[in-house]
């Protein structure tokens, strides 16, 4: 078949370690024997992060905003071990952090289900997709350990001097203080992008914190997705036939174990990502979620959920055999290539994304998988194949459907 043409570039962000093995395998097996492809390529691991003191990180977010649609690899967010094993320069930045930070986005993850791949949450028959706010809280927060006895305070000043002070605690002996902010502006982004979402997606949109204990801080978030909701969003959800409703995060734990799926579920940050994992695990693997993250103006970046297999890595590098999921990277780049056909009007390009993923799930469904799921499988006498095998098994389920 001729190769299908592309109008305008993806941006295409490498990574790191295990993930980074798999891109390439994708892009060789999947994409380029089809697609005539086109990427501004930026390389987001870790060595040319350190090598660039992250610049590489930041302009790969603003070609993101240049050309609208990205897709990216699992990367690392480097910590003690990882400053030492890499001789770093500083300890980095999550590279998730900064390109949300960038775009102002909301990332949305839902889980990828497929037949033979039972949730462990036997009511759940549509995915649950979490949408986690993208900005601020525990992550980028302000930490001092307390060596001793001494007073801690919350103290904010004003462009025009004013002081508001507040007791945090009086310590007796040594202990921690965290600080953490967030904006009003960018809770709003948040609200605007699930609610547009929701829309876009025909699916009822949950909202939950903790505003009975954090009266001020959650009780914020609250206020601004309702006053959103009430002044554009309200008329337009009711002619939808959607729902809005905002509860408890812990009241929202139990409904979601018996609700049947099919809603977008959205969380602070935190909660956003422990959620997330949650939903995952409980629908068979975290290399079974994807992740997109949405801008306000209508940016996209789609990705894997998960990280970057550092223990398969290792024992790829020792030569030894891998079967390592590959499934949420794949949707990764169908989504990226779907959103690019879908805003360049390539209808091939959208159908090819849409073959692609029938072809990764009818691999499964057929018995052949990789070993993550063969432990998990209802399926009977599977056929467990390696990392290789398994994306060359979906080559050969792709090329019969084109």
């Amino acid at each position: 078949m001729e190769k299908i043409k592309m109008i305008t570039p993806l941006v295409e962000m490498d990574g790191d370690e295990m993930t980074r093995i798999l891109w390439k395998m994708i892009k060789d097996e999947l994409i380029l024997p089809f697609i005539d492809l086109k990427t501004k390529y930026y390389d987001l691991g870790l060595k040319c992060r350190n090598e660039t003191d992250d610049q590489v990180t930041i302009d790969s977010a603003e070609a993101t905003k240049k050309y609208g649609v990205a897709v990216k690899c699992a990367t690392i967010t480097p910590n003690a071990a990882r400053m030492e094993e890499y001789n770093l320069k500083e300890m980095w930045k999550s590279p998730n952090g900064t390109i949300r930070a960038a775009l102002d986005g909301t990332v949305f993850r839902a889980p990828i289900q497929v037949k033979g791949i039972e949730p462990c949450v036997k009511n759940w028959e549509k995915p649950i997709t979490l949408a986690r706010h993208a900005y601020g809280d525990v992550y980028k927060n302000t930490e001092i350990k307390v060596p001793g006895a001494g007073k801690a305070e919350l103290v904010f000043t004003g462009e025009d001097g004013q002081e508001i002070r507040q007791l945090i605690h009086e310590f007796t002996g040594s202990g921690v203080i965290q600080g953490i902010h967030n904006t009003d502006k960018s809770i709003g982004s948040f609200a605007r992008a699930c609610f547009t979402y929701a829309l876009d997606t025909k699916q009822d949109l949950w909202f939950a914190t903790k505003d009975t204990i954090s009266k001020v801080y959650d009780h914020n978030f609250k206020d601004i997705f309702q006053e959103i909701y009430d002044k554009e969003f309200k008329d337009k959800f009711e002619e939808a036939g959607l729902e809005y409703f905002y509860t408890l995060i812990d009241d929202a734990v139990a409904r979601v174990m018996k609700a049947r799926g099919g809603f977008i579920w959205a969380c602070k940050n935190y909660d956003g990502d422990v959620m997330s994992d949650m939903v995952s695990s409980a629908c068979g693997s975290l290399a079974m979620m994807t992740s997109v993250l949405v801008s306000p103006d209508g940016i996209y970046e789609y990705e894997a959920a998960h990280g970057t297999v550092q223990r398969h890595y290792y024992k790829h590098l020792a030569g030894e055999e891998t079967s390592t999921n590959s499934v949420a990277t794949i949707f990764a780049w169908t989504g990226a290539l779907r959103k690019r056909g879908e805003l360049d009007n390539i209808k091939e390009l959208m159908e090819f994304a849409d073959k692609l993923e029938k072809a990764t799930l009818g691999t499964i469904e057929s018995g052949s998988m990789t070993k993550d799921l063969a432990l998990i499988t209802s399926l009977k006498d599977v056929n467990v194949l390696n990392s290789g095998d398994f994306i060359k098994a979906i080559r050969a389920n792709l090329e019969k459907s084109l």
